[in-house]
């Protein structure tokens, strides 16, 4: 082998070309021009920062390793979601031919480098800690022949959902996410670009979280104002590890991910009082401590009464509805805040792109989210209008491509 092991023996081919089957045939002569000008972009698309002034964007999340990253990554600011459903006639063979791409592509833009083919290779020189983040829907593993987790389906129906199909299902999901918004939209391109020979566009949602520094707590916040992600366990421990990795088959190393996407009626939640708001959620909306502490990581005490006798933490509160005695009823909170332009008269059209990550979805977040159906009061100014579930697979040696244990 050569090298450069993208690239053939044969002048002007490339390794791309093989694996696409010609796709980029008849884009024209100005394209053609664009593709080998890009190829040769590496050399010296990076410019030298003048003194010693560091150029932005300079950290670098490692694409390859045991798990695909974004998902114990640190959030990033921005984050694209991207739901693909599969032509008709790609299987098994054609899957392996787009994963082999797109991981190649993931790879090289993670490490802020131009995808081959790349027309905008100046585009992809920050990093930014970006992430790209690859997850399987039922239809996926089923064209690929293989035997997916019991969970991977769409969740069971609950009574609060107004599901727009609009945002909803989905064989593909590619999660592209960074600390830079130019750095998400071209790698989003690029991805789009190199799947559209196997695959259409069912969704894409765009959504952000506070920046590094802008805020003194440790969570995000939605745009109620509440911090979110408080009792998230922590990357790097047996805890996480048990909360979030499968061990189970080809998807080991891997986890499951649940994405909703969930409007909020902020128009009539600014009706509500500051004290109905922190009882609607059993937290103060200052710095997100639970009503009967005083920092955000107290352990709520939902045994507490006032002095009437009734619960400081309301039973009908957010926490006390998400929070379950079985300590296998927990998930990793990754969301991402939306705000669309408003439209009929409404001053908004916002919500949370909810990411959840667990290692069994039916023994983890579907118990959560039946307690939440049945009785949580922030249904009042919450609906969810999207739902997909995806199993995320594990990451990859260099020299190999996500999904290769489906698929290999």
């Amino acid at each position: 082998m050569t090298a450069d092991r993208n690239r053939s023996d044969r002048p002007g081919s490339t390794r791309r070309q093989f694996l696409v089957g010609g796709a980029v045939a008849g884009v024209g002569a100005a394209a053609a021009i664009g593709i080998d000008l890009a190829l040769t972009a590496e050399k010296d698309a990076a410019p030298v920062a003048s003194g010693s002034t560091p150029l932005d964007g300079a950290e670098i999340v490692p694409f390859y390793g045991i798990h695909q990253a974004g998902i114990d990554t640190a959030a990033q600011t921005y984050g694209t979601f991207v739901a693909l459903d599969l032509l008709p006639e790609v299987q098994r063979e054609g899957q392996r031919r787009m994963m082999k791409v797109l991981t190649d592509d993931a790879a090289r833009l993670t490490r802020g480098e131009p995808a081959l083919a790349d027309s905008e290779p100046e585009l992809a020189i920050a990093k930014a800690r970006l992430t790209v983040t690859f997850g399987f829907g039922p239809q996926f593993v089923a064209r690929a022949g293989g035997v997916g987790p019991s969970w991977l389906k769409p969740l069971p129906a609950f009574s609060i959902d107004r599901l727009d199909p609009a945002y909803t299902g989905g064989d593909l999901l590619i999660q592209i996410a960074a600390d830079d918004p130019l750095v998400v939209a071209h790698a989003t391109r690029m991805l789009l670009k190199d799947s559209r020979s196997f695959t259409t566009v069912r969704w894409v949602q765009q959504g952000f979280r506070r920046s590094a520094g802008a805020y003194p707590e440790r969570s995000m916040r939605n745009l109620f104002g509440q911090v979110d992600g408080t009792v998230n366990p922590e990357a790097g421990t047996v805890d996480f590890d048990e909360v979030v990795w499968s061990s189970d088959g080809w998807l080991a190393g891997g986890t499951g991910m649940v994405v909703r996407r969930i409007r909020m009626t902020l128009d009539t939640w600014d009706k509500l009082d500051r004290s109905g708001r922190e009882q609607s959620v059993g937290r103060t909306l200052d710095n997100g401590a639970p009503l009967t502490g005083t920092q955000e990581t107290d352990d709520p005490d939902f045994d507490a009464r006032n002095a009437l006798g009734f619960p400081v933490i309301p039973e009908f509160s957010h926490i006390r509805r998400a929070r379950s005695e079985n300590p296998r009823e927990r998930i990793l909170r990754r969301p991402y805040n939306y705000d669309d332009a408003p439209t009929g008269g409404d001053l908004s059209d916002s919500g949370l792109i909810f990411a959840a990550f667990q290692a069994d979805v039916d023994e983890q977040f579907v118990p959560m989210q039946r307690r939440l159906d049945e009785l949580d009061l922030l249904n009042e100014w919450t609906i969810p209008i999207g739902s997909a579930v995806f199993a995320v697979p594990p990451g990859c040696a260099e020299g190999g491509f996500i999904g290769e244990t489906l698929l290999a």
